[in-house]
């Protein structure tokens, strides 16, 4: 009996762990079951979610399409003044995009006399060539650089006087992460000047630049400089507000021998949608400009020299606004304009084979245009545009030893303003058979000059590879 009593107590002792263990190890397995089912799970519900967030990304494609008809153009798109850089899946992988840009342009007058009275042109304003020639051809390349940085460069290739020019247009960096809405560019970039100049040539509603951009920033400026802005954080309305510093190289700067700061741009941008299917935004900027030795064309081309020469002060105010609604179907409007306002004042130098002329000037210029384009469908649009410029320059001869009378120097420097306002009205009509093509057709009635000038244009613009979001 005792012997039967201490084997049945062993037995239980032996029992004890061996239950315990058993016990443990079938929880620890059903933990591990437990943990194996929430994973997938968790799973399963991510691909529910990304297919959920592609159905949307999809419906919100077709409906932004829908609205907005073809070849990227908006009618009613986000109020941001540009889509974030670096936020895809391949955001360190180079997007590389390249824009084929030419035309046929036909004049009734001779385009190598085109001028606006009181207005001397400089850097690339002017007429396209005519005949049949290359545009501005885009190569661009953007990615990220690191967490850190986006940078963005652009290659410019075109036709000018029948040769073939190759320049960097765009060559800059972005910062991504600054706090507060803040950010930072630097390098060479379009400067936020109106609303105009910093699209791309291809994005323009029209073949050719409006007058008072041939005059007063020389078709469009663009320079090396550093740019601050604040993008105030608020989702119902965009509020921008910037400063650029600039080298000043570029026309209306010139001469200024890399003198950092000489361009200086404050600028602020504001708007917002209005209901579901409108959308607006304005803008104020204004340029004040040191001037050193800004050539121009003007009398003495035609005399041996290089064409007057400017040095003084010069200051551009900008006003910009844009409204852009949804009609029924795939219709839309957009109405777009700007008011420029220059003053400047400082001397200029004429020099030419026979001596030299000094006068000072003082120039208080102004010029506008106003466009419409309507889009019938989702290929065909058509527009309208009226621009206009004044110049109301005073004018006096400080020295003259070139053997002209002093008022021959002055009417022949381009500088005097008349009685004459250049304007002109201009019609187009353009086709997308997709969102990577366009082909346009221009009819514009120029009276900037003395006798009507009937020009015609013929553009074509393609794109090939990749292409983010154009500006609002």
């Amino acid at each position: 009996m005792p012997k039967t009593l201490i084997g049945a107590a062993m037995a239980m002792a032996l029992n004890i762990p061996m239950t315990a263990a058993i016990a443990e190890s079938a929880d620890i397995a059903e933990l591990k079951q437990m943990i194996r089912q929430l994973k997938h799970q968790h799973e399963q519900q991510m691909r529910e979610l990304e297919e959920r967030v592609q159905r949307a990304e999809a419906r919100a494609a077709a409906a932004e399409e829908k609205a907005l008809g073809t070849a990227g153009e908006v009618a009613i798109i986000e109020q941001r003044a540009q889509t974030r850089p670096g936020t895809g899946s391949n955001a360190f992988n180079p997007a590389i995009s390249l824009v084929l840009q030419g035309g046929l342009a036909s004049y009734s007058q001779d385009p190598d006399d085109f001028h606006l009275e009181g207005l001397p042109l400089g850097g690339e304003a002017g007429l396209q060539d005519e005949g049949l020639s290359l545009w501005e051809t885009e190569l661009t390349a953007s990615a990220n650089v690191d967490n850190l940085f986006f940078g963005q460069a652009t290659l410019g290739l075109h036709t000018d006087d029948g040769a073939v020019e190759l320049d960097i247009e765009e060559a800059f960096v972005d910062t991504l992460s600054l706090p507060a809405g803040l950010g930072l560019r630097f390098g060479r970039f379009y400067s936020a000047i109106g609303y105009l100049n910093e699209h791309h040539t291809h994005t323009w509603d029209f073949a050719d630049a409006p007058l008072a951009y041939q005059a007063f920033l020389a078709r469009q400026y663009r320079d090396d400089g550093i740019r601050a802005s604040w993008l105030a954080p608020v989702d119902t309305l965009l509020l921008e507000i910037g400063v650029e510093a600039l080298r000043g190289d570029s026309y209306p700067g010139g001469g200024n021998d890399g003198d950092f700061g000489a361009v200086r741009n404050l600028f602020a941008k504001i708007g917002g949608d209005a209901g579901q299917d409108s959308s607006w935004q304005i803008g104020l900027a204004h340029l004040d400009v040191d001037v050193a030795e800004r050539t121009s064309g003007g009398h003495s081309h035609d005399h041996g020299g290089d064409g007057p020469v400017f040095s003084g002060d010069s200051g551009l105010t900008v006003f910009d606004a844009i409204w852009k609604t949804s009609l029924s179907g795939d219709r839309a409007l957009i109405v777009q304009g700007e008011y420029l306002l220059r003053d400047e004042d400082g001397q200029v130098d004429l020099a030419e084979e026979a001596g030299n002329a000094v006068f000072d000037y003082d120039g208080r210029q102004y010029g506008w245009y106003l466009q419409t384009v309507f889009q019938f469908n989702r290929r065909w649009r058509a527009g309208l545009r009226y621009d206009r410029l004044s110049a109301n320059n005073d004018l006096a001869i400080i020295a003259n030893d070139t053997g002209e009378a002093d008022d021959d120097i002055l009417a022949e420097s381009g500088y005097q303003s008349g009685s004459h306002d250049p304007h002109r009205w201009a019609a187009m009509v353009d086709w997308s058979p997709s969102e990577f093509s366009r082909f346009r057709l221009q009819y514009a009635r120029d009276d900037s000059r003395e006798e009507t000038d009937d020009q015609v244009f013929l553009q074509y613009i393609t794109n090939l590879g990749a292409h983010g979001a154009h500006r609002y």
